[in-house]
């Protein structure tokens, strides 16, 4: 099965009407392959932020990761996709596949943000988009990345003894307002911006990895519980990671 067009992915797959779809959060990654840590990091940023979708995006080629061999876009594609299969709320989208829809091509994030942004006007409230907070300290070496922090609120999914503060020094100083530093729930934080908000979502520890995932089936080794069981299946009889 080929992924849908990012036209498709964004508005109809995602389930939107022409009324307003809520708060939505767009999680993007290599999903290489998706695991347990991403989708406790979905459930958790639901439940906080009373979101209505999570979009799961698989990357075409990572632009940090160009280096390294991924399994091919139509695997991690499929895999997001039955991860998501018993979460009515977990939409995988292929806004990232790339013109042959096979996800050959590097797209930026800013890139689909604005895309996702244009192509679904008005369908929803509030946009948000998931990544760690390893990932958010290196936000200023992303493309365009102060016009990526106007255009969404980011959810930072925090580890145990991570300060807040160290987060709020990767972002540019010129794009911060004033902040009491004071929490706004007992599960996350913000950091305000100009234009939008970074929170923090405390305490979504995971030892998992998809390093360690794939280090394991290529031992032959199980991965029972570190993946859904459907990706988990996917995975070999697929043979990836082999």
């Amino acid at each position: 099965m080929y992924p849908r067009t990012p036209r498709k992915v964004i508005g109809e797959q995602a389930g939107m009407t022409r009324r307003s779809a809520g708060a939505i959060a767009l999680f993007g990654g290599s999903f290489d392959p998706i695991h347990s840590g991403h989708l406790a990091v979905a459930h958790a940023a639901m439940e906080a932020f009373q979101l209505d979708r999570v979009i799961f995006i698989p990357s075409g080629v990572p632009p940090h990761k160009r280096r390294q061999r991924l399994a091919s876009f139509v695997d991690r594609f499929a895999m997001v996709t039955l991860a998501s299969a018993n979460s009515p709320r977990f939409v995988p989208s292929a806004a990232e596949a790339g013109p042959d829809q096979q996800g050959r091509k590097v797209i930026y994030s800013v890139d689909t943000v604005r895309r996702f942004r244009r192509e679904s006007r008005g369908q929803y409230s509030i946009l948000y988009f998931i990544l760690g907070a390893d990932q958010f300290l290196d936000i200023s070496k992303w493309r365009e990345s102060k016009a990526l922090l106007g255009l969404s609120n980011f959810i930072v999914a925090n580890r145990p003894g991570f300060r807040v503060e160290k987060l709020r020094s990767a972002v540019p100083a010129d794009l911060l307002r004033a902040s009491t530093g004071s929490p706004y729930a007992d599960h996350h934080r913000t950091i305000q911006l100009r234009r939008t908000s970074v929170y923090v979502l405390e305490s979504v520890a995971s030892h998992v990895s998809a390093t360690d995932i794939r280090s394991r089936v290529q031992q032959g080794k199980s991965v029972h519980g570190l993946v859904p069981p459907l990706v988990e299946e996917y995975i070999e009889k697929q043979g990836l990671y082999r």
